[in-house]
């Protein structure tokens, strides 16, 4: 049977891919539980340090949610439908928005509805020039159900998004890096380079440090400013007694490049690591 999601390491970063090609990669529930379940064993697995999110074939990152499965779901009662649909979506974009590990969705094609909240939710995306964009569950009478009435807003500010949201418009790559749903657009051909490119430069710091600062985004970005900085003062609290710090204190006093206990920071930094073979 076809693994619904393809999983290949090297050097620390995990690429996985989104495998119905043709299904457009369309987030079934089948999909979604797999990656689910990938994702727990990549928080565990000391290993991987970066993930990178990308979808099989050239036509799509995600069109989204699996139309036929939802409409049986919903055929069955709203409840059936909020269990098996609403609540598995939201689970997965939550999962991404606060794993502990830098997640970096590179997005090589179409990505609507689901495939643009995953987008939203995940911490960092790259954009190929040929990526597509929309919010289009409008058209199908309902609004968005894996968080895109929520993040879209906080990325883009509500008028923007609303126009997104109401029309069910698609929209461009370059208009995805203008609201801040993406970090930056690169040709088709240099996708993958670009997003292993950026998992590098985070690669090069403390895990520790960079788990600290996911946590401290994903926990406070939503709190008034007060309980943000509390959230941010208990990851200091964590990382204080860490050898980590004490090595990244002592490295700067001693003008040297940090040495983190982590074979992986190692060749990060002196740019030993090549591009992964499996996903040159």
């Amino acid at each position: 049977m076809t693994d619904l999601v393809l999983n290949e390491t090297r050097d620390g970063i995990v690429v996985l891919t989104l495998n119905r090609p043709e299904k457009l990669n369309a987030l079934n529930y089948a999909l979604i539980d797999r990656l689910l379940a990938v994702l727990d064993d990549i928080e565990v697995d000391d290993v991987v340090r970066a993930v990178i999110l990308t979808g099989a074939g050239e036509r799509a990152f995600s069109a989204g949610g699996d139309i036929h499965e939802f409409s049986a779901s919903v055929a069955r009662g709203v409840d059936v439908a909020m269990r098996d649909f609403v609540m598995r979506g939201q689970r997965l974009t939550a999962r991404l928005e606060a794993f502990r590990k830098p997640v970096i969705a590179a997005v090589n094609g179409m990505a609507f509805g689901g495939g643009c909240e995953i987008t939203e939710a995940v911490p960092l995306a790259v954009a190929s020039d040929r990526a597509l964009f929309a919010k289009p569950e409008i058209n199908l009478a309902m609004p968005p159900t894996f968080g895109g009435t929520q993040r879209l807003p906080r990325l883009a500010g509500r008028k923007r998004a609303l126009e997104l949201l109401l029309t069910g418009d698609w929209f461009s790559p370059q208009r995805a890096l203008e609201l801040g749903l993406v970090n930056q657009v690169v040709s088709h051909d240099d996708l993958m380079p670009a997003a292993i490119g950026l998992a590098r430069r985070i690669l090069r710091h403390s895990d520790l440090a960079v788990a600290s600062i996911l946590t401290a985004v994903a926990r406070g970005v939503n709190q008034s400013i007060a309980e943000g900085l509390m959230v941010e003062a208990e990851q200091f609290a964590r990382m204080a007694p860490t050898a980590d710090l004490r090595e990244g204190l002592d490295a700067w006093i001693g003008r040297r490049e940090p040495c983190y206990d982590d074979s992986w920071t190692h060749i990060a930094r002196s740019g030993e690591a090549t591009t992964p073979r499996a996903i040159r």
